[in-house]
């Protein structure tokens, strides 16, 4: 008899990769999947829990899905991914509507929960968060064109706002080995851009080879046929050497396009970040990225309202990104997250730091506005995603662009979803460029 299931995926990009695994498993196990979890089998919730906002969001997801459950119209439900980890010991009390948990490295472990929830049995299954990366096919999920590849899990930074550390574990490293075979495959199945991703890749390699690697993992990737497009998340400022930076520069097949956080840019703030080095040190790293690797878009995230930012504080991060001008820039209001050293500073008015937020995307709009402008009578690489019906027209990306969080690019033409295509831009509005397609 077929068992169907449905799957939801909440949370980061590293986050879908595992989703994609889980998919790939319970395939193998001869499972089938279904879009709607009204009247499933079971229901998978790979749950993010990261910030309040995030872990809501979860809690609302398992709440809707145990109520469907308590009709008859669902049979199991599953929880992995951060939240199921970070909370482990209380989850099944709080939530026992859940008949499954698995731990962050336990993705593998899906089938095996699978089949003890359709059995009528209870599972709670988890391992050392800091054992090796687990390594396990994949369903890309993504579509046609592009896909991430991760290269490592867990963190060893300690931010003292950051509690992925006390989630997902030390950091480590896949081998450079099977992260060249799986970009392989994925370039294989039609894959053009990778999105190379880890909360921190600038230390890859660090922890098996005794010393960096991505400007290594990336001359080799460029190497693969069919790959295009090779796009670097999330690099931290204080590990850039000249090497990575020549390679990027030097590289035709890196995205001049990096999402570099910063968080902030103030020394008494980034030291109460516990953030290695100094504003000096980032204003002097953006310089050096700009004169070395031109037509560089560069991305970073900030924090707003941490404990101890005053005016004058938030003052010099605001004249700082009026100076630097980043393209695409990130904006949180503090959150504290239990169990890391910024939960136990005072607690700052969330209001403030709410607002602040608010200015600093002020602050960015006219920024972004003429960044998107610039490309007016441009021609573009596109990396084509969509093809919107109502509007009737094609939705792609280019260098410029990271899939959600930037903008997109619409235009009309003979293409197809995965093409790499050249598009006239003729237009910018809110972020959103608009062309024609050339004929090459």
């Amino acid at each position: 008899m077929e068992q169907t299931y449905a799957l939801i995926s909440l949370g980061c990009a590293k986050n879908l990769v595992n989703s994609e695994q889980m998919l790939y498993l319970m395939d193998e196990a001869g499972f089938t999947l279904v879009s709607d979890p009204d009247g499933a089998d079971l229901a998978i919730v790979n749950t993010c829990g990261f910030i309040d906002a995030a872990k809501s969001e979860a809690i609302d997801n398992i709440l809707e899905l145990a109520e469907l459950k308590k009709q008859g119209r669902l049979g199991g439900l599953i929880v992995t991914g951060c939240l199921s980890e970070r909370y482990q010991d209380t989850i099944l009390d709080e939530l026992p509507e859940i008949d499954a948990v698995l731990g962050i490295a336990n993705y593998g472990d899906i089938v095996k929960a699978a089949n003890a929830v359709l059995a009528g049995r209870q599972a709670r299954i988890f391992s050392d968060r800091n054992s090796p990366v687990e390594e396990i096919g994949r369903i890309v999920s993504t579509g046609p064109g592009w896909a991430y590849l991760r290269i490592a899990e867990g963190c060893g930074n300690f931010c003292a706002f950051c509690a992925i550390p006390y989630i997902r574990g030390r950091y480590r490293s896949r081998s450079m080995e099977n992260v060249l075979a799986e970009a392989r495959e994925l370039a294989a199945h039609g894959a053009k851009e990778l999105i190379v991703i880890a909360q921190d890749i600038t230390r890859y390699g660090s922890d098996l080879y005794g010393k960096r690697c991505l400007a290594a993992l990336c001359r080799e990737l460029s190497k693969i046929e069919g790959v295009e497009w090779i796009r670097l998340h999330y690099l931290y400022p204080d590990q850039f050497d000249d090497e990575l930076i020549d390679e990027i520069a030097a590289n035709e097949k890196i995205v001049k396009y990096l999402d570099i956080p910063i968080q902030h840019i103030n020394n008494r703030i980034l030291k109460r970040m516990n953030r290695r080095g100094t504003g000096e040190e980032i204003r002097a790293l953006f310089k050096t990225l700009r004169e070395r690797i031109p037509g560089l878009v560069l991305r970073t995230s900030l924090i707003a309202g941490l404990p101890g930012e005053g005016e004058e504080e938030f003052e010099e991060l605001c004249a700082f990104l009026r100076e630097a001008k980043i393209e695409r820039v990130g904006v949180f209001p503090f959150s504290p997250e239990e169990g890391t050293p910024a939960a136990k500073m005072e607690r700052p008015d969330q209001e403030i730091a709410e607002r602040r937020a608010e200015q600093i995307l002020a602050l960015q709009a006219p920024i972004m506005d003429d960044f998107c402008a610039s490309f007016v009578g441009q021609t573009l690489r596109v990396l084509v995603t969509d093809y919107d019906e109502d509007e009737q027209c094609w939705v792609g990306r280019s260098y410029a662009d990271s899939p959600e969080i930037d903008g997109e690019v619409r235009f009309e033409g003979a293409c197809r979803e995965g093409d790499m295509v050249s598009v006239r831009i003729t237009a910018a509005d809110d972020g959103i460029l608009y062309g024609e397609e050339e004929e090459t």
